[in-house]
């Protein structure tokens, strides 16, 4: 092999080129203690630039070698621009078009598929340029500087690099790795840091080249890790692997020009991790980091994160008495009177629409045989999240989604085209048996339930049938008070079933957003392999954003299942289309971030303590507990403060309790039959009758429905 020829060739004078270089020198030990692994950083590291340096050279020689004839490159607008074939890059066509996006492109976008601005064009094609205002511009940004992170870590700590991408929350990114003994804590962020600045400093060039597996395996033969990932990779794959500074890494891409761009860097947190999820494998170190163009964006970000730390849903839900977890059930929470007010709200919310809008709710069972997993394809795909059971020698699983049994719900009889669409909502109880490292509070659990319901439909029935969830998530979020971002995930590489179907399926879908009035954009190839989908992603008031609803087309599990309906014409049987949709997803994720939403002062119709009645001596005490009572019987939630403590201390610890509506009464107000009313966070007070108050809970009630 070339690379093994040109390795031998220069085994002894790598030694001396690379001992000069900054990258290679190494100080005995960490300020932790911790000895770096002199082979690693003096050998490992040098002999892969030479590898990655002797292909990249190859390569280049055969595109000098190529005719770099004329194509032609489309703009989103229509304009053309005239390039050279394995010459021309998205780069020298953004300088065509101005120095500003020249200078702010961090990722382009050819024929619908994400390409690096350095990497050249091969044909005639659609091009679209991305800053980091986009979506895929701050993906891309976020991925670069998880390599500037794992540059960073290898070179000061010479650990073993696992994998880095941008977090799937869309905010930041991490590296995980192998340091062995070490733990990493934030005293060591700040030495992290130094070195991600020198590498920005550095402008380094992300690089890339294609390789054989077995080039990328001698590549990283030093690092078990990538080596399992090259092997588990399919055959046709094209393996890439990009470098910056002295940063070579297996990587699919694509990145930013250089390292440059990335202006402000920081650590957040480290955390332990196991290697793929799986607690029988390694041990690895987990570091967070964020990114931006700019320092002034980094402190907005940093301010608002500490501002999100103070109303973090397990601080909340603890002084809120909300809910709590044991050690004796990880993952699975106990939700105490007042949280299940507010679990009871949620459901009863989305139950109250389906009546509305069509659905049937029904129950499942919550174990299976594996039998049905097999059919569904999860015993294949999803065994190591299930739970499972052995009953009388056979084995079962605990249901992590409802679909299958949706399923048999649609096959016990016989099915007429007149029912279709058939819309199936499903409360049941779910559990998937997470990582314990993985467990985030009330965002990623082993027991939830969700407002689950799959629709069975005709082809011709898809577009409006989306349009209706549409409305629906619209309906909801408005109420929750969430703005979103609505993106139609399209065919991916691997899929199944006939491109035909698909097409239909997209068309369906599109025209269902175009219809729907909103802005919307393409995701292309990130749709799952059963069916395309739309993924909606909500923005809470501290500007994050969350996944939460699913809309998915399935064709699939319609065909695994044999499902099938009776035509209009009644000789010939037709298979359904299912849609998977939620609107809140998880009820205990949509209870985190509702609770850090509203920051601990929940809406009245949602509020577990929406009234207290505080009198102001014990000649009162008897006409609270008549106005508590008058409450309740209006189907509202009141308590009764009868402690003998001062007026004033009664009303600051209601309002510390976030209670919406603090009732004074005193003498005055038995005798006439009147409340004196205070509002949460608002000094002044007004004298209403019962009569009112209760029309007034009644109206800001109505306001949410």
């Amino acid at each position: 092999m070339l690379v093994s020829l040109l390795w031998k060739l220069h085994s002894a004078s790598r030694r001396r080129a690379f001992s000069s270089l900054p990258f290679a020198r190494i100080a005995m030990a960490t300020p932790g203690g911790h000895p770096k692994d002199e082979m690693y950083l003096g050998a490992v590291i040098p002999k892969r630039i030479q590898l990655f340096q002797a292909i990249q050279s190859q390569q280049k020689s055969h595109l000098d070698s190529l005719p770099h004839d004329s194509i032609r490159v489309t703009l989103p607008d229509g304009t053309v621009k005239e390039g050279k074939r394995w010459s021309s890059s998205p780069l020298d066509i953004a300088k065509e078009i101005s120095k500003s996006l020249a200078s702010n492109a961090l990722i382009s976008q050819v024929n619908g598929v994400l390409w690096d601005m350095k990497r050249p064009l091969e044909a005639d094609c659609e091009l679209k340029l991305f800053t980091f205002d986009s979506d895929e511009g701050r993906d891309t940004f976020w991925h670069s500087s998880a390599h500037i992170l794992g540059e960073s870590l290898e070179q000061t700590y010479g650990c073993k690099l696992c994998i880095g991408p941008c977090t799937t929350r869309g905010e930041g990114f991490y590296y995980d790795a192998f340091y062995g003994e070490l733990g990493l804590n934030d005293e060591h962020f700040k030495q992290i840091e130094a070195a991600a600045s020198k590498a920005v400093k550095e402008g380094q060039d992300f690089e890339r080249i294609e390789v054989t597996r077995d080039e990328a395996l001698e590549i990283f033969s030093d690092n078990n890790f990538k080596v399992e990932i090259i092997n588990d990779l399919p055959s046709d794959k094209t393996i890439t692997v990009y470098r910056c500074g002295p940063l070579v890494d297996l990587c699919r891409g694509p990145h930013i020009p250089n390292t440059s761009f990335v202006k402000a860097f920081a650590c957040l947190k480290a955390s332990s991790a196991y290697w793929r999820g799986n607690k029988d494998r390694e041990s690895l170190q987990r570091v967070y980091g964020i990114s931006y163009p700019d320092q002034k964006r980094l402190k907005e970000y940093l301010k608002n994160l500490e501002e999100a730390k103070k109303y973090d849903h397990r601080l909340l839900g603890t002084k809120q008495e909300l809910f709590f977890c044991h050690p004796l059930s990880p993952g699975s929470w106990f939700f105490l009177p007042h949280g299940t007010r507010i679990y009871n709200k949620l459901m009863g919310f989305i139950k109250s629409q389906y009546i509305q809008r069509g659905y049937e709710e029904v129950k499942t069972p919550n174990m299976y045989n594996m039998k049905l997993w097999e059919t569904s394809g999860h015993a294949a795909n999803y065994r190591d999240n299930m739970f499972l059971l052995n009953i009388e020698k056979q084995e079962f699983g605990l249901k992590p989604m409802n679909c299958p049994g949706h399923c048999l719900m649609f096959q016990y009889r016989v099915r007429s085209y007149r029912e279709l669409p058939i819309r199936m909502a499903d409360f049941g109880a779910l559990h998937r048996n997470e990582a314990s490292g993985a467990l985030t509070g009330l965002t990623r659990v082993r027991r939830f339930q969700q407002d689950d319901a799959h629709i069975f439909c005709r082809e011709d029935q898809i577009k409006d049938e989306v349009r209706g969830v549409l409305d629906f998530i619209d309906y909801a979020y408005k109420i929750f008070g969430f703005t979103y971002e609505l993106k139609l995930s399209t065919r991916p590489e691997q899929y199944l079933g006939e491109v035909e179907t698909w097409d239909k399926a997209e068309a369906a879908l599109t025209e269902a957003l175009n219809e729907f009035g909103k802005a919307w954009q393409i995701n292309e190839g990130d749709g799952a392999f059963y069916g395309p989908k739309i993924d909606i992603s909500v923005s809470d008031a501290l500007n994050r954003k969350f996944q939460c609803a699913t809309l998915q087309l399935d064709f699939q599990l319609p065909d695994r299942f044999k499902l099938e309906f009776s035509a209009e014409d009644e000789t010939k049987l037709e298979r359904p289309v299912m849609i998977h949709r939620a609107i809140l997803g998880s009820v205990e994720r949509m209870f985190a971030i509702l609770l850090e939403h509203y920051k601990g002062k929940w809406p009245f119709w949602l509020s577990p303590r929406q009234a207290i009645v505080c009198p102001v001596s014990a000649k009162s005490v008897d006409y609270a507990k008549q106005v508590r009572d008058r409450i309740h019987q209006a189907g509202y939630y009141a308590d009764a403060d009868i402690t003998d403590r001062k007026i004033q201390k009664k009303v600051r610890e209601a309002q510390i309790a976030q209670y919406n509506y603090i009732l004074v009464v005193g003498e005055e107000e038995a005798n006439t039959g009147q409340v004196s009313v205070r509002v949460r966070d608002i000094a002044d007070h007004s004298v209403m009758s019962i009569e009112s108050l209760l029309q007034h809970f009644a109206d800001e009630t109505a306001a949410f429905h």
